[in-house]
């Protein structure tokens, strides 16, 4: 039995959540209303981490069961299966600090929500890639057929640009990875379904192809190197997945003791044996 607190958070219940944050927060370390700002938390508290199951989740477990207790570290890890709660929850204080996300969709979610969430320190990437249990080779995907991407800003647009980039469509010139639907100038006769990023891959037997984020890919049990018919390239991504906490929290003195242990080489060792399919890849150091 693992001794981390691990608390699934469906969407369902977590919606449920939503409309009770703004009445209400947890007393954890980062309320508010506690010593937590500025650094000046009580290190004796459990530092408590909202993540995506996997790999977020899943890397935070290895760090409290072998690296942690050493570092006088207590962590919590609440799961959550979406990517709005753990902002959410971070800014209102339910949860001390969050790791599911990269910077520009931070970037978007706090300009959206005038949330004033940070990052830490950068920890992976997963690459995101077009899957589908239809086709074979990228070259089989022709006019008529459907593609599902992410409804998100960022996601969305990374992932037009990533058909674009293999040249499954054409996008308006400088548009990059900001590109919305309305960007493409081509669309070589698909049809496009935006959805919530999470349910991307349960519609991949009702569509003939769909681009999904790394960590969802997995949980379906898809395997990035093997099963992508398009992957995005490592170097120079600028989507490394990070901790981030609510400004003013930055030096957390557990923030500070996870922040370390996250880019330890232990860690490092322990995502390149665990995903040695290049599923997801470390990517330490300042989020720049």
């Amino acid at each position: 039995m693992r001794s981390v607190k691990h608390t699934k958070l469906t969407t369902a219940f977590a919606g449920i959540t939503v409309l009770t944050l703004g009445l209400t927060a947890c007393g954890t370390a980062s309320d508010p209303s506690s010593k937590a700002e500025g650094g000046k938390a009580d290190a004796s508290k459990p530092l408590v981490v909202a993540a995506s199951p996997t790999p977020h989740a899943d890397i935070l477990t290895f760090v409290k069961d072998n690296l942690a207790k050493k570092a006088g570290l207590t962590l919590e890890v609440k799961e959550f299966t979406d990517y709005v709660l753990p902002n959410t929850a971070t800014q209102q204080g339910q949860v001390d600090a969050n790791y599911f996300q990269h910077k520009p969709y931070l970037d978007d979610f706090n300009k959206k929500n005038g949330t004033t969430i940070v990052p830490v320190v950068n920890v992976h990437l997963e690459p995101l890639g077009l899957y589908s249990k239809k086709l074979k080779d990228l070259k089989d995907l022709k006019a008529g057929q459907t593609v599902a991407v992410p409804n998100d800003t960022t996601n969305g647009g990374r992932a037009l640009k990533l058909l674009a980039d293999n040249g499954v469509i054409t996008l308006k010139d400088g548009v990059g990875s900001g590109a919305k639907l309305s960007d493409i100038t081509d669309k070589k006769g698909l049809e496009f379904k935006e959805l919530e990023a999470a349910t991307v891959p349960r519609a991949l037997n009702d569509v003939d192809a769909a681009v999904i984020n790394g960590n969802y890919a997995i949980e379906a049990e898809l395997s990035p190197a093997k099963d992508a018919l398009a992957l995005e390239k490592a170097e120079g991504n600028p989507y490394a997945n990070f901790l981030a906490v609510k400004k003013g929290n930055e030096k957390d003195a557990r923030v500070r003791k996870l922040a370390t242990l996250l880019n330890s080489p232990e860690v490092k060792k322990y995502i390149e044996d665990t995903y040695k399919d290049g599923s997801i890849i470390p990517a330490f150091g300042a989020v720049k």
